[in-house]
């Protein structure tokens, strides 16, 4: 079924347009966290009773929506592919389905959904009547050309630059509004945090290529970079530690290979500041994550260096970054598109960070995954395991060497027993010792 051109611009008007076209059981995709319009969805979750069987496909959510908890049960219902504090709960709960996906792959999935339309927020036209998708470029701008938008144009959305841009003639319909986007300010590294932050930022050279995940670990390597030379940005998250480094002249892309004096990135999320600076910065690119995210993209940087957390580490590398044994936090997101990136980079580095024991003192450095527990980076293509003991280098090593680089920087409370656990798992040979 084609939808047809939506010519009310309100968020009423298209809500009760769309709601009267949309065919049973199909999908529609909403843009990752900010991306989300606002007051359309509210619009439409007025008028669910009207639908039926429609899946609204988003990652990290971040509004405790009345479909997200269940309440239009066979109206609406949420696809998560990254899991956020709101779906979180939800998942455990049974209300949202969860589909796990590398980051990079999931406009591919999308477009095998052939989703009806896409339903996004956007930042006011420039005068030449293209908007931005602000704070996104992620899995919603790879479907610019290829599926119907409906736009909520909020004026307090960041004009930003890169392959986001779309003109109002090309959309399906759009409305106005305004409302201020949710902030999330950055963590604040706790000393573990900090010491392990130290240990990765000593090893980053100057005109290195930088990805950083989320948390106080990888914020804090940030903050330790600022008298670097010549450090780039290339990285799924664009935050606010990324403007302080940016700021501080730490930052100058003069040697990428591609969009060189640029920052590089998929989606923005943090305070008003760094959405006042992405504000008509064309200094910073978003486009697409099959883009950002393609190992084979990354790998053309040099010198690149990627830090992102994990949960659990075991003691053949394999790192658990999405689970707690069977119960899902999160998703694969983008840690093992950059974990194999970092490898395929000539002097590049990729770094698995995470406290050597857990709030309640248990070590996060193990005999084995606990049962159930997903592999979010397979043993493979983990170069470094880095704890506030110090930095396992993994890559090209035998399985008696990765264990005894992991019992090394686990919590030397856990040494010995981690060590009679590898013996007796066969990971340390006979022949040498302890």
């Amino acid at each position: 079924m084609a939808l047809s051109r939506i010519q009310d611009h309100t968020p009423v008007g298209l809500a009760e347009a769309l709601v009267a076209q949309l065919p049973a059981d199909c999908d529609v995709v909403l843009p990752i966290a900010n991306g989300e319009p606002v007051e359309l969805l509210n619009e439409i979750e007025a008028r669910a009773d009207r639908l039926h069987g429609v899946r609204l496909h988003q990652m990290h959510a971040l509004r405790d929506r009345p479909y997200i908890r269940g309440d239009f049960d066979g109206h609406l219902n949420h696809i998560a592919w990254f899991l956020s504090h709101v779906t979180r709960k939800a998942f455990s709960k049974g209300t949202v389905d969860f589909a796990p996906a590398n980051y990079s792959e999931v406009p591919e999935f999308l477009r095998e959904k052939e989703p009806v339309v896409v339903l996004a927020a956007a930042s006011p036209p420039d005068a030449h009547g293209y908007v931005s998708l602000g704070v996104t470029g992620s899995y919603s701008t790879s479907l610019i050309g290829s599926v119907p938008f409906i736009l909520e144009i909020n004026d307090q959305m960041p004009r930003t630059f890169g392959a986001n841009r779309i003109r109002l003639s090309e959309t399906l319909g759009w409305c106005e509004t305004s409302y201020p986007l949710i902030e999330v300010p950055s963590i604040v590294p706790t000393g573990r945090e900090r010491t392990i932050a130290e240990l990765v930022a000593e090893r980053v050279p100057d005109g290195a290529t930088l990805q950083l995940g989320i948390g106080g670990i990888p914020t804090a390597v940030a903050s330790l970079l600022t008298e670097h030379k010549d450090l780039a940005i290339h990285t799924e998250l664009f935050a606010d530690p990324m403007v302080d480094l940016m700021e501080s002249g730490a930052v100058t892309g003069i040697f990428k290979r591609s969009y060189v004096r640029r920052a590089v990135a998929t989606f923005a999320l943090g305070t008003n500041r760094l959405y006042d600076f992405l504000d008509n910065n064309d200094g910073v690119v978003f486009l697409p994550v099959n883009e950002t995210n393609d190992p084979r993209r990354i790998g053309r940087e040099p010198k690149f260096v990627s830090v992102n957390g994990s949960l659990e580490v075991d003691l053949i590398g394999q790192c658990a970054s999405e689970t707690l044994g069977t119960r899902y936090f999160s998703g694969s997101g983008g840690q093992a598109d950059f974990a194999r990136g970092a490898q395929y980079s000539r002097g590049g580095d990729g770094y698995i960070v995470l406290p050597s024991t857990t709030r309640k003192g248990k070590t996060r450095i193990v005999p084995t995954l606990k049962p159930g527990a997903v592999v979010t980076t397979m043993k493979n293509t983990v170069d470094h395991v880095v704890t506030e003991w110090g930095v396992a280098t993994l890559r090209g090593r035998t399985l008696d060497e990765r264990a005894r680089a992991l019992i090394e920087v686990a919590h030397p409370d856990f040494r010995d027993k981690l060590t009679a656990a590898a013996r007796k798992q066969g990971l340390i040979l006979r022949h040498t010792t302890a």
